[in-house]
């Protein structure tokens, strides 16, 4: 893939995720993929621009009035140190390959809107509850090299323990402590960041400042996050492919 096409693509997949709260490291990774980029290089560079993309995102959600700590904070104590612990274990590529695929897929549902975007009476978070999902939300999240608000934010959602707005707020802070521990861990594995990164995180800052002020402020832009779907089940099915 074209280097100057790959910096361009980024930025729309952090437009896109910045809508809804996300930090985009799903998206990142699929592209990193299909240009053929190493796992190595893939987990470090993801996590690093899920955590500019994510604390741009939370600003802006916390600003409009969204945020809840009483929602964020149990999930996110255990899922914090999970995080580091995950992203210090090196996953065999078909493995990698095989879970990455899978939490493709939970984006690609996230973006069609088949978790539902209505309101509805909220009930309140379970705390027992909430640090088993972090723990394990955390764990896989540091393996993979996502923030894991692609797979908490589903999980709000039908519970009803948050409205949309609410959970991208929370989803957009979990995302950033998570990949704030997930790059702690992952360089203690050897594992460096490609000469492109200063340019990918420019990019990615510009489409998530614009996406998340449009997603806090305004009506999300349907159709985009539809296309996206569209480019992760693309590549979801290649990762599963042999």
């Amino acid at each position: 893939m074209d280097p100057i096409l790959l910096t361009g693509l980024l930025a729309v997949v952090a437009f896109a995720y910045a809508l809804v709260g996300h930090g985009g490291a799903s998206g990142y990774l699929a592209l990193m993929a299909l240009a053929g980029l190493s796992i190595a290089v893939m987990r470090p560079s993801a996590l690093i621009l899920n955590l500019f993309v994510s604390a741009i995102a939370f600003t802006q959600y916390a600003r409009a009035g969204h945020f809840r700590w009483k929602t964020f904070w149990p999930f996110a104590v255990l899922s914090v140190p999970m995080a580091w612990v995950g992203a210090r274990i090196v996953l065999d590529p078909v493995i990698y390959k095989g879970v990455l695929a899978f939490c493709l897929l939970f984006a690609v549902a996230r973006l069609f809107g088949l978790f539902g975007q209505r309101s509805a009476a909220q009930r309140p978070v379970p705390f027992f509850a909430a640090l088993g999902i972090g723990a394990v939300l955390g764990l896989l999240s540091g393996m993979i090299g996502i923030g894991g608000g692609i797979l908490l934010s589903p999980i709000l959602m039908l519970c009803h323990w948050a409205d949309a707005k609410t959970t991208a707020a929370t989803s957009a802070l979990f995302i950033f402590v998570n990949s704030a521990a997930g790059i702690a861990g992952v360089f203690a594995t050897g594992e460096v960041l490609p000469s492109e990164m200063l340019p990918w995180i420019l990019a990615a800052g510009c489409g998530g400042l614009l996406g998340s002020w449009l997603g806090s402020n305004h009506l999300p832009e349907l159709r985009l996050r539809q296309a996206l779907g569209s480019v992760l089940l693309f590549a979801s099915v290649k990762l599963m492919l042999p």
